[in-house]
C-alpha cells in the first residue's frame, strides 16, 4: 500500500484531525470546538443534569462551569442579556442554569456587569421557586453586600402586592430557604399598607388584611369541602394553598379546574385528575381540560417549554409515572391534547420552503437522558424533527449509527416518520431503531451516492462522531460540489458539549442547541438565508 494514498484534505478519518482547529471528543473522533458563545447557550437550554453517555453529570458540570464563570468574570453584562434573553422568552425547560449563571453574573463580573446582573434579578426570577434557586446559587460565590441585599428587597417591592402574595403564599419555602429569611436579609422598606400587612405575616406569622393570606389561613383550618369549594370560587387559591386532605377531593381539583389552574400545573397533575375520575368521557371537566390544553394563549402565557409537554404527553400516555408508583388509565383526548399543545408551544414558525433533510442520529450514545429529563437524546431528536415536518412540505428524514453497523444499507435508514403521528407513536418508531457507532457524514455521503438535491440539511446529533473515513464537513463539500448546490448545514447540539461537526469557519453551517424552543424558527430563518 502506498503510504501517500493516506494523506488527504478532501478525505479524512474521523479519528484523525482533518485540520489544526479540530479536538478530540469523547468518542475518540476530531471535531471542532464550538465558541464559548454557542457553549454556554447549549448550557443555559439543556443545563448539565444527568450528564452524558460520555461523560458523568460531575465532569460535564466541571467543564460548562469553568466557561460559564469566565464570562461572568470577563463578561457579566453580555452574559446577563444572554440568560435575559432565553429566560424571558420560555426557551429553556429549566430556569436552574440561568439562575446560575445570573448568581455567578451577579457575584464575579466588573461594577457594571454585576449591576445589570442584579437589576435582571426579577425578570429571571419571576417565582418565589425561582428567588430561592437564586439565593442558594449566589451564596455560592459571594456574601451578602448591600447591592445583593438591595436587589432581593426589590424583588418584594416591585410587583403587585397580589402578585407578590400570591407569590409567597404559594412557594412558602424552598432550597432550604424562606421569605422570612430573605426580607430579613434583603429589609426592604415600604409605606404601603397592604405590602406592610403582608410582611408583617411573613416574619411573624400574624394574619393581618390580605385578602389571599386570609384566605390560606381560613382553608388550612378548616375540614369542611364547603368552605374549600367557596373559598376556591372567591379567591386565586393554588393547589399548593390547601391542605393535603383537601386535595384527595375530586371536587376541589374540579372547582381548581373550572376556575382555571396555571397551565403548568394543570400539565402536571393530569395522572391526578384521571386517577380521581374527573376525566371521564363526556364529562365537562374534561372539555375544560383539552380545551385549556391546547389553548395558545395560555401556553405562552405560562411559558411553557415544548420540551415539557412532551414529557407529559409520553408520560400520561404510558400510564404510569416515570419516577414514582401512580398508574392511571390514560385518557385519549387528553394524549391527543398534549399532542397539539407540543406543536403549538413552539408558536408560529414561517416556512423556508426548501428542500429539508432532517438526519437523527440513532447511534448508541443518543440513548442517554436529555437534560436529566425522562426522554433519550434520540427521542428527543424524533419529536423536534416532527415540529419542522409539520412546517416545511419538502422534508425527507433519516436515521443513521456507522456503516459498520449494518453495510447493507450503510448504517442510514429512511424514517416514515409523520407529523400526522401521534408524538408517542413516532417517538416509539424511532426508539425501534438498532443502536450502534456513530457516523455524521452519512447523511451527505448518502444524498451524493442517490443523487438527491437538498437546500439545507439539519443533523441532530450529540456530536461524539468517530466511525466515517471522511469528516462530516468533509462529505458535505463533496456534496456541495457534485450537486452544484450551496447546501446549508444546521447542527442541532443534543448534549451541552463543546463539540460539534460544524465548520465555525464555514458560514453556511450553524449549531444551535437542541430543545431551545426557537429551534423550529432558526431552522427556517437559517435555511431562507436570514441569519
Amino acid at each position: 500500500m502506498d503510504p501517500l494514498a493516506t494523506i488527504s484534505t478532501r478525505r479524512t478519518p474521523q479519528t484523525q484531525p482533518a485540520n489544526e482547529r479540530q479536538i478530540p471528543n469523547a468518542a475518540g473522533g476530531y471535531v471542532f470546538k464550538v465558541t464559548d458563545e454557542v457553549r454556554i447557550r447549549r448550557f443555559l437550554t439543556l443545563g448539565t443534569d444527568g450528564g452524558t453517555y460520555y461523560a458523568s453529570e460531575q465532569d460535564i458540570t466541571q467543564a460548562n462551569a469553568k466557561v460559564v464563570l469566565a464570562a461572568a468574570r470577563d463578561r457579566a453584562s453580555w452574559l446577563t442579556s444572554e440568560i435575559v434573553a432565553l429566560s424571558t422568552a420560555g426557551r429553556a425547560p429549566r430556569q436552574n442554569p440561568a439562575l446560575f449563571a445570573l448568581a455567578a453574573a451577579a457575584s464575579l463580573g466588573d461594577d457594571d456587569g454585576r449591576r445589570a446582573a442584579l437589576d435582571a434579578l426579577p425578570a429571571v426570577a419571576r417565582t418565589g421557586t425561582h428567588l430561592f434557586l437564586f439565593a442558594r446559587y449566589v451564596e455560592q460565590f459571594r456574601g451578602w453586600g448591600r447591592g445583593l441585599r438591595r436587589a432581593v428587597g426589590s424583588w418584594y417591592l416591585d410587583r403587585d402586592v397580589d402578585q407578590l402574595a400570591y407569590q409567597v403564599v404559594k412557594y412558602r419555602q424552598r432550597e432550604g430557604w424562606t421569605h422570612r429569611d430573605l426580607l430579613r436579609l434583603g429589609h426592604p422598606k415600604t409605606d404601603d399598607a397592604a405590602r406592610k400587612d403582608l410582611f408583617t405575616w411573613i416574619v411573624k406569622g400574624e394574619v393581618g388584611e390580605s385578602p389571599l393570606v386570609r384566605a390560606f389561613a381560613e382553608a388550612q383550618t378548616t375540614t369542611d369541602p364547603k368552605v374549600w369549594l367557596r373559598l376556591i370560587g372567591e379567591h386565586p387559591l393554588s393547589w399548593e394553598m390547601l391542605p393535603d386532605v383537601a386535595l384527595g377531593l375530586p371536587q376541589v381539583w374540579a372547582a381548581l379546574v373550572e376556575k382555571g389552574m396555571p397551565q403548568t400545573a394543570l400539565i402536571r397533575q393530569l395522572p391526578r385528575l384521571t386517577r380521581l375520575g374527573l376525566l371521564s368521557p363526556g364529562s365537562s371537566a374534561l372539555r375544560t381540560v383539552v380545551a385549556q390544553l391546547q389553548d395558545k394563549d395560555r401556553l405562552a402565557k405560562g411559558r411553557v417549554h415544548p420540551v415539557n409537554v412532551l414529557v407529559a404527553q409520553r408520560t400520561y400516555a404510558s400510564g404510569r409515572s416515570a419516577r414514582g408508583t401512580g398508574e392511571w388509565t390514560p385518557v385519549r383526548q387528553v394524549v391527543d391534547a398534549l399532542d397539539g399543545a407540543f406543536y403549538t408551544a413552539f408558536g408560529t414558525v414561517v416556512p423556508a420552503g426548501k428542500r429539508t433533510l432532517l438526519a437523527l442520529d440513532v447511534s448508541g450514545s443518543m440513548g442517554w437522558s436529555v437534560a436529566g429529563l425522562p426522554i433519550t437524546c434520540r427521542e428527543a431528536s424524533a419529536a423536534l424533527a416532527l415540529v419542522t415536518m409539520a412546517t416545511e412540505p419538502d422534508t425527507t428524514v433519516v436515521g443513521f449509527t456507522s456503516g459498520q453497523r449494518n453495510r447493507g444499507n450503510g448504517g442510514l435508514s429512511l424514517l416514515s416518520l409523520s407529523p400526522r403521528q401521534r408524538l408517542d407513536d413516532a417517538i416509539r418508531s424511532i426508539s425501534d431503531l438498532p443502536f450502534g457507532g456513530t457516523d455524521c457524514s452519512l447523511p451527505m455521503v448518502w444524498a451524493v451516492s442517490q443523487k438527491l438535491s437538498f437546500d439545507t440539511m439539519v443533523v441532530f446529533t450529540d456530536n461524539e462522531t468517530y466511525a466515517g473515513a471522511s469528516h462530516p464537513h468533509q462529505a458535505l463539500e463533496t456534496y456541495r460540489q457534485r450537486m452544484g448546490l450551496d447546501t446549508r448545514l444546521i447542527v442541532v447540539g443534543m448534549t451541552a458539549s463543546e463539540c460539534s461537526i460544524a465548520d465555525p469557519a464555514d458560514p453556511g453551517m450553524l449549531d444551535v442547541a437542541g430543545f431551545d424552543s426557537a429551534v423550529p424558527n432558526l431552522i427556517a430563518d437559517f435555511s431562507r438565508g436570514d441569519l
